[in-house]
């Protein structure tokens, strides 16, 4: 079965999205709510967008990081949409499987394959959420992932429509990288887990990205990510790509953050500045 059947939702499904919250500025407007997936259970996300209503815009799908960090939740990059709001950009940053600071030692290795599957699907969904906003450019679409969001992110290549750029910020080349750190398997267990896991490996999908441009994002200090894999991972892409090192661990740093800015402003026509709507 392909990866693009695997992933497969529902035209008709109903997200049911409920509003919690409205907040404006002179530029900007948030929107807090909650949508349903196809599995039984609502995510909740921000939707980040211009205040004033003209013409097209960008769109940016934002995938936040695991870990135990105050920011490791949808609201990582909050700071970083509003800021593109204010250039014309609007945002969607959604809540994921590994939002729960629990999660990685409440889940199973015999569950992570269809986990995985069911993460997919809600980012397809989060994908064709964006896409309905008013004025979003399907043409001018990124995806920003750090760590499993970059690597389920990935993903996406296989649906349509599909980000048209995309930001990958320290994510490893394997899924068993991560999941084999808990529980720890051995002999023909584990290479069972890997064989099965490798379809979905985001250093055997990243390819499929072309012709999209990358930026990669990587920290020499990460402990989660030696070099060596951050190399192959960015090695096994196709051009247009870029691959970019800061003196930092696996949480990046500003500059790592102000690389990114440039870089979408690049890629998505937006004003380099916050002068312009």
């Amino acid at each position: 079965m392909s990866l693009a059947s695997l992933f497969a939702l529902d035209p008709q499904f109903d997200p049911d999205v409920r509003l919690a919250g409205v907040r404006r500025s002179d530029q900007v407007i948030s929107r807090n709510f909650t949508y349903a997936t196809p599995f039984g259970y609502r995510r909740a996300a921000y939707l980040v967008r211009p205040r004033v209503e003209k013409g097209a815009y960008a769109g940016i799908l934002y995938l936040h990081w695991y870990d135990e960090a105050p920011n490791a939740n949808r609201s990582q990059f909050l700071d970083e949409a509003l800021e593109l709001g204010k250039r014309g950009c609007v945002s969607l940053l959604v809540e994921t499987m590994w939002s729960d600071r629990d999660w990685f030692i409440k889940r199973t290795q015999a569950d992570d394959y269809a986990g995985s599957i069911r993460q997919v699907i809600e980012l397809r969904l989060a994908l064709r959420l964006l896409l309905a906003e008013p004025g979003v450019d399907p043409q001018r679409l990124a995806l920003v992932g750090h760590d499993f969001g970059a690597m389920y992110g990935l993903l996406l290549s296989h649906v349509t429509p599909r980000p048209t750029c995309y930001v990958l910020m320290a994510g490893t080349p394997r899924f068993p990288d991560w999941y084999l750190y808990y529980p720890p398997l051995d002999g023909a267990p584990r290479l069972a887990f890997e064989a099965q896991m490798a379809p979905l490996d985001p250093i055997n999908n990243v390819a499929a990205l072309f012709p999209s441009p990358l930026l990669f994002q990587f920290g020499r200090q990460d402990p989660h990510v030696p070099v060596e894999q951050a190399q192959a991972f960015y090695d096994a892409a196709a051009a247009p790509k870029e691959l970019r090192w800061y003196d930092a661990g696996h949480d990046l740093n500003e500059d790592a953050a102000h690389d990114r800015l440039t870089w979408l402003a690049a890629q998505l026509n937006l004003p380099a500045s916050t002068s312009a709507p």
